[in-house]
């Protein structure tokens, strides 16, 4: 069981001052995010040249970007900038990505796709070239959106067999949880009756581990991440908040202190009150 920490704002230099706390801290892992442009949400900063910085400061835990929403990247030059990143932090890096949320202007504000059928057809195209391109092997690809012409990307990651990729899935949806058993971990998102999203209780997470254990073929490592905000101060009463989670299946909890208070002195003092962990 792994615990990460979700940074969701801050200026670089203290973000990456936090990332190094964390690590000192006890946590496992050290998370930024991928926006451009979220009004509410106010200042923001290129999500690999954060991780490039975290990586430099840091030497154990892993790194990634909650989440990358691969539709409006390039997955060419985002297979650069991950590789980058997996160099300077010794394979370190891990890859979350799903269709992305509309409120940041990166899509509608830039002319990018907004329809989901779009956005999910770039995401799995774009998963096939980022995949393909690691592999440090010739590679080519002909989509109905991507087209890649051969080429051999060197060098490839430090990983083996790839930066391991979490996809978000929408449970019950048999077609995005199909999407995820082909890589690495999933961020689970229940579907609500209204088509909204809905509160991921620890049976759904027992429901989502039940389905990939029986569906998914590969032998590689798989994890199941679950997102929310403990309470430092009291322990027990985190440890507790937690507990049925990894009881039902999750193998990573990421602390998210998405809302208010959650200042950097909030931040920090969380980071350093240390995992909500069960064991003691």
């Amino acid at each position: 069981m792994r615990f990460g920490f979700v940074l969701p704002g801050g200026d670089v230099a203290t973000l990456v001052e936090l990332a190094g706390e964390a690590e000192a801290a006890g946590w496992d892992g050290v998370f930024y995010w991928d926006g451009i442009y979220i009004e509410s949400i106010g200042p923001m900063y290129d999500p690999w040249v954060v991780l490039a910085a975290i990586a430099l400061r840091t030497e154990r835990v892993r790194i990634g970007a909650i989440l990358t929403p691969l539709s409006r990247r390039r997955p060419w030059k985002l297979a650069r900038e991950t590789v980058a990143v997996d160099h300077l932090s010794g394979g370190r890096l891990i890859m979350p990505v799903g269709l992305g949320a509309l409120d940041d202007g990166g899509f509608g504000k830039v002319g990018e796709p907004t329809d989901r059928k779009t956005r999910a057809q770039l995401l799995d195209e774009g998963l096939t070239i980022l995949t393909g391109l690691w592999s440090g092997q010739p590679f080519s690809f002909q989509g109905e959106h991507y087209r890649v012409e051969e080429m051999t990307f060197l060098p490839p990651p430090v990983q083996t067999p790839r930066i391991p990729i979490w996809v978000v899935g929408a449970w019950p949806s048999m077609k995005s949880m199909e999407r995820v058993l082909r890589y690495d971990g999933l961020l689970p998102n229940k579907l609500s009756p209204a088509g909204g999203q809905g509160e991921i209780l620890p049976e759904d997470i027992r429901a989502m581990r039940a389905y990939v254990d029986e569906h998914r073929t590969q032998s590689t490592p798989f994890d199941i991440v679950m997102e929310g905000r403990t309470p430092g101060d009291d322990r027990n009463q985190a440890a507790d908040s937690v507990r049925p989670y990894i009881e039902a299946g999750i193998t990573w909890w990421m602390e998210a202190m998405w809302t208010a208070p959650n200042g950097p002195g909030d931040l920090r003092t969380r980071i350093q009150q240390g995992p909500p962990r069960t064991d003691g």
